[in-house]
Protein backbone atom coordinates (compact mmCIF):
# COMPACT_ATOMS: atom_id res chain seq x y z
CA UNK A 1 0.00 0.00 0.00
CA UNK A 2 1.34 3.41 -0.89
CA UNK A 3 1.69 6.23 1.63
CA UNK A 4 -0.95 8.22 -0.26
CA UNK A 5 -3.45 5.44 0.41
CA UNK A 6 -2.39 4.96 4.01
CA UNK A 7 -3.00 8.55 5.17
CA UNK A 8 -6.78 8.60 4.50
CA UNK A 9 -7.18 5.22 6.21
CA UNK A 10 -5.29 6.43 9.29
CA UNK A 11 -7.33 9.64 9.35
CA UNK A 12 -10.57 7.67 9.19
CA UNK A 13 -9.45 5.38 12.04
CA UNK A 14 -8.43 8.47 14.08
CA UNK A 15 -11.89 10.03 13.65
CA UNK A 16 -13.68 6.76 14.42
CA UNK A 17 -11.75 6.46 17.69
CA UNK A 18 -12.76 10.04 18.53
CA UNK A 19 -16.40 9.27 17.76
CA UNK A 20 -16.25 6.23 20.05
CA UNK A 21 -14.74 8.39 22.83
CA UNK A 22 -17.57 10.92 22.45
CA UNK A 23 -20.06 8.09 22.69
CA UNK A 24 -18.43 6.76 25.86
CA UNK A 25 -18.79 10.22 27.39
CA UNK A 26 -22.51 10.13 26.51
CA UNK A 27 -22.34 13.22 24.30
CA UNK A 28 -24.81 11.65 21.85
CA UNK A 29 -27.51 10.90 24.45
CA UNK A 30 -29.40 14.14 23.82
CA UNK A 31 -29.47 16.59 20.96
CA UNK A 32 -27.00 19.46 21.27
CA UNK A 33 -28.80 22.49 22.64
CA UNK A 34 -26.27 25.17 21.73
CA UNK A 35 -23.09 25.69 19.78
CA UNK A 36 -20.92 24.89 22.81
CA UNK A 37 -22.24 21.33 23.10
CA UNK A 38 -21.96 20.81 19.35
CA UNK A 39 -18.40 22.15 19.43
CA UNK A 40 -17.49 19.88 22.34
CA UNK A 41 -18.62 16.86 20.33
CA UNK A 42 -16.61 18.05 17.32
CA UNK A 43 -13.36 18.69 19.19
CA UNK A 44 -13.68 15.35 21.00
CA UNK A 45 -13.96 13.57 17.66
CA UNK A 46 -11.03 15.54 16.23
CA UNK A 47 -8.88 14.73 19.29
CA UNK A 48 -9.30 11.05 18.43
CA UNK A 49 -7.05 8.69 20.42
CA UNK A 50 -5.71 11.59 22.50
CA UNK A 51 -8.94 11.28 24.50
CA UNK A 52 -7.54 8.09 26.02
CA UNK A 53 -4.32 9.84 27.08
CA UNK A 54 -6.01 12.40 29.30
CA UNK A 55 -7.12 15.02 26.77
CA UNK A 56 -10.68 16.11 27.56
CA UNK A 57 -11.51 18.92 25.15
CA UNK A 58 -14.54 21.00 26.05
CA UNK A 59 -15.94 24.21 24.66
CA UNK A 60 -17.49 26.24 27.46
CA UNK A 61 -18.96 29.12 25.52
CA UNK A 62 -19.22 30.26 21.93
CA UNK A 63 -20.91 33.10 20.17
CA UNK A 64 -22.21 33.06 16.64
CA UNK A 65 -22.68 36.35 14.88
CA UNK A 66 -26.01 36.25 13.08
CA UNK A 67 -26.24 38.75 10.25
CA UNK A 68 -29.13 41.17 10.52
CA UNK A 69 -31.27 42.02 7.49
CA UNK A 70 -30.71 45.36 5.85
CA UNK A 71 -33.34 48.03 6.63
Amino acid sequence: MRIGGLVPVLLLIWLIIGAVAAGQRHYYDSAPTNCASTSTIAVTIIAGPLNYFGVNPKVADCHVNVPQPSP
